[in-house]
């Protein structure tokens, strides 16, 4: 099998934010460009940029196979869930796990990774 049935997207010299192989999308953990908003706001900014993202490779949300969402602070839990509620609305919510993270730059609160399949 070569590499040219392997697709990658939006690329640099430490990861692909999506790669796609054998019609399963694959997006790397996505954080919020708006370190200064809440858990609220990052959330929904990371979700938009799933939903760009996914669109990229032809798929959308409706397609999610799996998420992993790291958090920060536990008790965001509950405006994490209502917003992801919110957001998958219309569509059956994908397996999923949360987990509390430290993650890389301290004023992230959230971060998300999703598997699609594609159109």
């Amino acid at each position: 099998m070569s590499n040219n049935d392997i697709q990658k997207i939006n690329s640099n010299e430490v990861m692909s934010a999506v790669t796609v192989f054998n019609q399963v999308v694959y997006l790397s953990g996505q954080v919020p460009k708006n370190t200064d908003a809440d858990v609220a706001g990052q959330t929904r900014e990371i979700l938009a940029t799933i939903d760009e993202l996914l669109a990229l490779a032809n798929t959308d949300k409706t397609r999610l196979l799996s998420a992993q969402i790291y958090l920060k602070n536990l008790p965001d839990f509950s405006a994490v869930n209502a917003i992801w509620i919110d957001w998958l609305q219309g569509c059956v919510a994908p397996s999923r796990a949360t987990i509390q993270a430290d993650l890389v730059n301290p004023n992230w609160l959230i971060e998300i990774a999703v598997t699609a399949a594609q159109k």
